[in-house]
C-alpha cells in the first residue's frame, strides 16, 4: 500500500497547535424537525414515502443539531437551487464568494484572541474549502478582512471534501517547520450552498449528506518552537500521512456541474475503514510509544455514525475513547473538513472539565483521522500538552 509520510523531526523543530477557534452561522436547525423544513422548502412535501426514509435517516444518525447559512430567506431568494438539477451554479458561487471568507473570519478572529500575539506576525495562511472555486480565492478575502500584511504567503486548498482540515494541518505543518518564525494561519470553511438540492429518489446518496452535513469553520494558529510566556502550545504535531484505501475506487466522489456539486457515495464506505484501518494506522506506531490504542485519544472525522462505529468496533475501542468526536457530531453535525478541528478544540475543553493534566483527555498520545475523496484517509499524530490547570 502506498504511504507517503514525514518523517519525525528533533524536539525543538516540532511545529505546535497555539491556538483554535471555531464558528458556525447563527441559525440552528434541531435535527428532529429538520426534515419537515427540507421537504417544505423544496416543494417535496407530497412525497410522503421519500420523507418518511428521510425521517428515518436523521434519526438514527446520532445528531441533535446543525447550523446553516441556507436559511428559508436566503433559499427563497435563490429558487434554483431549492430544485434538484436546474442550472444554479451563478448563485451557489455568489453565496460560496461572500460568505465562506465571513464565516472563516470568524473563527479565526478566536484563534487570533486566543494566540494573543500581534496580527503582523502571521507568516503564511492555509485555507481550504469545498464550498466555491474562485479568483482570487478565500484566501485573499480572508487575508484583507483580517488586515494582514501583504506579504502573507497563501496556499488555497479547493476541493479537498472531508480531508481539508487534516490536509490544511499537514501543509502547515511543513511550513512552520521550514520556515524559522513562521506562523500559519491554518483555516477550514465549509457551507453547504454547493450540494443543497431537492431530495429524489434516484440520488439517495444526497439524502445521506442532507441529514448530516452542517456549515462550520474552523482556524488554527501553528509555528515551531514557541515563544515562552508569550505563547502556548496545546498540541505537538509529530507526524503526518496520506493513504488512498484498496478497492475504494468511486467511494467517495463528488462533480462540480451547472446544478452545483454532485456527490456519490458508496454504502461500503464504513466497511472499508473497518477492514483496512488497522493497516492504515499501523506507521503511526513507529512515531509514538503506546501499547494498544485506548492508550491514546482520538479525532476522527465524524462522516456518520456507521464509520465510527465500525473504528470503534474493529479498533476494541472503550466508548469515551470517540466521546469527543460524537459530541461534535451531536451538535453541530458533519462540516466536512472544518470537523476535526472543531474535535480538536472539544478534546481541550474535556480536558480541562475533568481535570486533566494535559490536552489529551489524560492521554500522551493522539490520533487525527480525516476521511476524504478517493477513498483517502489522512492521519496525524499529536502530542498533548500541559492544560495549565
Amino acid at each position: 500500500m502506498l504511504f507517503c509520510a514525514q518523517k519525525l523531526r528533533s524536539k525543538e523543530g516540532y511545529s505546535t497547535v497555539l491556538a483554535i477557534g471555531t464558528a458556525h452561522p447563527q441559525t440552528a436547525f434541531e435535527q428532529a424537525s429538520y426534515p419537515d423544513f427540507y421537504f417544505d422548502v423544496t416543494g417535496c412535501s407530497d412525497n410522503a414515502a421519500l420523507k418518511s426514509r428521510f425521517r428515518r435517516i436523521c434519526e438514527r444518525s446520532g445528531i441533535n443539531t446543525r447550523y446553516f447559512h441556507m436559511t428559508q430567506k436566503v433559499l427563497e431568494a435563490n429558487p434554483s437551487i431549492c430544485s434538484y438539477m436546474d442550472d444554479s451554479l451563478d448563485a451557489r458561487q455568489d453565496i460560496a464568494i461572500k460568505e465562506v471568507p465571513k464565516l472563516a473570519e470568524k473563527a479565526a478572529i478566536k484563534a487570533l484572541q486566543e494566540w494573543g500575539q500581534s496580527r503582523s506576525s502571521i507568516t503564511h495562511v492555509v485555507f481550504a474549502t469545498t464550498s466555491g472555486i474562485n479568483m482570487p480565492g478565500a484566501d485573499l478575502a480572508l487575508s484583507r478582512m483580517l488586515g494582514l500584511r501583504p506579504t502573507v504567503n497563501r496556499v488555497m486548498l479547493y476541493q479537498q471534501g472531508s480531508l481539508g482540515g487534516s490536509t490544511a494541518m499537514r501543509v502547515a505543518k511543513d511550513l512552520a517547520e521550514n520556515n524559522k518564525g513562521a506562523r500559519v494561519l491554518t483555516v477550514v470553511s465549509e457551507i453547504t450552498c454547493f450540494t443543497f438540492r431537492a431530495p429524489n429518489e434516484e440520488h439517495i446518496d444526497n439524502l445521506i449528506g442532507a441529514s448530516i452535513c452542517s456549515d462550520g469553520a474552523s482556524a488554527l494558529i501553528i509555528g515551531s518552537d514557541p515563544k515562552p510566556g508569550l505563547e502556548t502550545p496545546l498540541y505537538e504535531i509529530h507526524w503526518c500521512g496520506q493513504t488512498i484505501l484498496p478497492e475504494s475506487d468511486g467511494a467517495i466522489e463528488a462533480r462540480l456541474s451547472q446544478a452545483g456539486l454532485i456527490y456519490h457515495l458508496m454504502k461500503d464506505v464504513p466497511r472499508l475503514m473497518s477492514r483496512n484501518s488497522q493497516t492504515i494506522l499501523s506507521e503511526a506506531l513507529e512515531v509514538a510509544d503506546f501499547p494498544e490504542w485506548n492508550d491514546i485519544f482520538w479525532c476522527v472525522h465524524p462522516g456518520g455514525k456507521a464509520v465510527l462505529d465500525e473504528i470503534e468496533r474493529t479498533l476494541h475501542l472503550h466508548p469515551d475513547k470517540l466521546e469527543a468526536t460524537r459530541e461534535v457530531l451531536r451538535d453541530n453535525g458533519c462540516m466536512a473538513g472544518a470537523s476535526v478541528l472543531f474535535i480538536l478544540e472539544q478534546l481541550r475543553k474535556r480536558s480541562v472539565e475533568l481535570e486533566h493534566p494535559t490536552t489529551g483527555e489524560g492521554c500522551e498520545w493522539g490520533l487525527v483521522m480525516g476521511i476524504g475523496p478517493g477513498l483517502t484517509v489522512e492521519v496525524t499524530v499529536l502530542r498533548s500538552c500541559p492544560t495549565f490547570l
